[in-house]
């Protein structure tokens, strides 16, 4: 069972959203935020296996939830909800660690799928949306990857570094696991090691450092 937290503060978008995805029998919706403030209280004290966030909440609005939330507790999925695919915001819900954005006007099916992925430990990292928030970062300045990776990427070990590949092209640690012939808890266990050597925050941020450092390709990405 997926249990999971919606958060936005149109309450007839809630609802329907809870109605679509209720009628998966995989899926609970285990809680409602109309603010940010309530958005990290909540994902705090009910541990959801994923949270779809609005970009746009009262009091705290979706980037500020987002890192509140994943401070406290990084290992929790937050999947940005917005209304355009090139909202600044989302660049910089990404950059504290949201899975990626899901398009308010997206299929069910679509939607449902993301977030299966997501709870999976899939990032929702395409070729596009890469691209994008690279292009963004560029320009902002403000990507927060280490800047002397000469003294970091050697530092990884062949396998490592095919695990970096394999998450950077959106496989879930069971398909690292499986492509690579070990266990799910190793794989795990390789990527907190993997975080550690390059200062990296979570899984995101690992999939544009190896984007960034032609560890992995945009070609390779777009699944």
């Amino acid at each position: 069972m997926t249990r999971l937290l919606l958060c936005d503060d149109h309450a007839m978008f809630r609802q329907g959203l809870k109605s679509i995805l209720e009628t998966e029998e995989d899926f609970r919706v285990i809680g409602e935020a109309s603010t940010g403030r309530e958005a990290v209280r909540y994902a705090l004290e009910t541990r959801p296996d994923v949270v779809l966030m609005d970009i746009q909440m009262p009091e705290l609005d979706g980037v500020a939830a987002t890192k509140a939330i994943l401070a406290e507790q990084p290992d929790i999925p937050v999947i940005i909800l917005t209304m355009y695919r090139q909202d600044r915001y989302v660049f910089e819900a990404v950059k504290v660690g949201a899975r990626g954005y899901m398009l308010k006007d997206a299929g069910a099916d679509e939607l449902v799928d993301s977030i299966r992925r997501v709870a999976a430990g899939e990032t929702l990292l395409n070729a596009e949306m890469a691209a994008s928030i690279l292009e963004e970062f560029h320009k902002l300045g403000d990507l927060d990857l280490p800047s002397h990776p000469e003294h970091t990427i050697s530092e990884l070990t062949e396998r490592e570094e095919d695990i970096l590949r394999l998450l950077a092209q959106g496989s879930t640690n069971q398909e690292i696991a499986d492509a690579l012939g070990v266990s799910e808890k190793t794989v795990r266990n390789r990527l907190s090691e993997i975080f550690s050597k390059l200062r990296l925050n979570n899984r995101t941020q690992a999939a544009l450092y190896a984007l960034r450092e032609g560890i992995a390709t945009l070609q390779d990405g777009n699944k």
